[in-house]
């Protein structure tokens, strides 16, 4: 059966004020159109105010300056859709990992294991290996020679990390990830093709960092590649060799940093942009979807470019638009042209 909560208890978690029963309890959490009198839902985007006469949700978190827009049982907050991120944890039905070690896994004599931890079936583990205290390795995920994770790490199932890759605490990565793979490091060698570069450095991934599903994050040809501490990243992203990423950024689906690119801290990439080689990107920059960045960017804000170099997002706004007007003003041009010329 699943715990239920009052809502004075929510509100004491979240800091929220009570409009409505305290006592009402919550069970679990629904959209303003599928939740039940047991659920809690929540409204952040101004666009979803309209479904809070119809909803059937025991209680709604809400903006403060919202307050008059329902009679119902609420939970005044300064951000709700923060406040729904973290009451979720709540309501989170994924199973716990049992403490102890498969008897399939596999780990070398020399790798240091900590306190409390979970290692699933046919884990692999290799020589001179560190596992933090509290970590969970999922079932068949491998872990390279003198690699190490920090404390309270969740390792999903099928990760393969490479030798010497350092990762932090409260580090989550999903399955089908790679970490520490060689960087597309090649020489040019006439006829014979291509020269290997050797890639000698390796990974090292900071505290409380998010990496998706089947993303990559290559070693470093000489110098590690780094993550910052609080990034998180998408399913399906690469991180090439040597890039350094700044604390707290995001990049969403199919974004990638080419090798050597520095991103400073804050910064947030939308699905499927991109950056070159070498390129740098100050603190606090926004690239929207698919947008390409070929030099460094040395104002914070927000960028856009698809097929135009890069701008600000404003004055691409208006640009593309006119884009889409650019054949009327070639014929308008044409005739006033053909009537100069009678």
């Amino acid at each position: 059966m699943s715990q239920s909560y009052s809502l004075k208890q929510i509100a004491e978690f979240l800091g929220a004020k009570v409009q409505g029963d305290s006592a009402a309890k919550i069970s679990g959490l629904g959209t303003l159109s599928s939740a039940s009198s047991q659920d809690l839902a929540f409204v952040s985007n101004p666009k979803y105010i309209d479904q809070l006469a119809e909803t059937r949700a025991g209680a709604v978190i809400l903006a403060s300056a919202l307050a008059d827009k329902y009679q119902g049982n609420c939970l005044l907050v300064d951000d709700a859709y923060l406040s729904y991120a973290k009451i979720s944890a709540w309501f989170d039905k994924t199973p716990e990992a049992e403490e102890g070690i498969h008897p399939s896994a596999c780990i070398d004599s020399s790798a240091v294991i900590g306190d409390r931890v979970s290692i699933g079936p046919n884990v692999v583990i290799e020589a001179h290996t560190k596992v933090g205290k509290c970590s969970v390795i999922k079932a068949n995920t491998v872990i390279g020679g003198r690699s190490e994770i920090g404390e309270n790490a969740l390792i999903a199932a099928n990760v393969t990390i490479y030798h010497d890759v350092r990762i932090g605490d409260r580090v989550t990565i999903h399955s089908g990830a790679v970490i520490g793979a060689d960087g597309f490091g090649f020489a040019p060698n006439g006829d014979k093709g291509w020269q290997k570069i050797s890639q000698i450095g390796g990974v090292v991934i900071g505290n409380d960092v998010e990496i998706g599903a089947s993303t990559t994050v290559d070693r470093g040809a000489i110098n590690d590649t780094q993550i910052g501490n609080h990034v998180i990243l998408d399913n399906h992203v690469q991180i090439a060799h040597n890039a350094i990423i700044g604390d707290n950024c995001a990049m969403a689906a199919y974004a990638g940093v080419a090798g050597s690119t520095v991103l400073g801290k804050n910064c947030i990439l939308a699905a499927g942009a991109h950056v070159v080689g070498h390129a740098s990107l100050c603190d606090n920059v926004q690239l929207m979807a698919h947008t390409l960045i070929f030099k460094d960017i040395k104002q914070p804000g927000s960028y856009s470019s698809a097929a135009m170099p890069p701008m600000a997002t404003a004055d691409w706004l208006k640009n593309s638009v006119r884009m889409g007007q650019l054949n009327d003003i070639a014929l308008r041009l044409k005739k006033l042209e053909k009537n100069q010329n009678n």
